[in-house]
């Protein structure tokens, strides 16, 4: 296993979770950390699935601890700013809606760009049934996205 390949996907995980990128990194290396102090995570097998499980309940640990701020009134248009604002907006807001585990799921398999034999074996199911899940979250977004307007 490639510790630096692995270390921008796991930041990139962590990124795509919380907004801070500084707490990204900070999530990022504490994930890390807690891999390397158990040796019964290396040379399992199971190495991606071990550090994204650290990752992913660091990042749950860190947004039940995060509190929610107010919006300053002095806000800009985006659509003043980014024209591709609407379509990204839509798009986050489709994430959103999906459960936590689908996020997770089209997360991993998007951003992270893991395979899908990875992220099944996560979460202790067959490669045919993950990419059959896959499959249906991306026609579930789809949908959302004709209702949207979009597409």
């Amino acid at each position: 296993m490639d510790i630096k390949e692995q270390y921008k996907r796991i930041f990139q995980f962590c990124s795509s979770r919380i907004s801070d990128p500084t707490l990204a990194e900070d999530l990022t290396q504490e994930t890390f950390l807690r891999y390397l102090e158990h040796p019964e995570y290396q040379n399992s097998g199971k190495e991606m699935q071990y550090l994204y499980t650290i990752a992913r309940n660091l990042c749950i640990d860190e947004y039940r601890r995060k509190k929610p701020e107010e919006l300053p009134e002095d806000l800009p248009d985006p659509r003043s700013v980014d024209p591709g604002w609407s379509d990204r907006f839509t798009l986050r807001s489709i994430l959103d809606s999906l459960p936590a585990e689908d996020k997770d799921i089209i997360t991993l398999r998007y951003v992270s760009e893991l395979s899908v034999t990875d992220i099944a074996g996560m979460y202790g199911v067959s490669w045919f049934a993950m990419n059959r899940r896959i499959k249906k979250i991306l026609k579930t977004m789809k949908n959302a996205f004709g209702e949207e307007g979009i597409g």
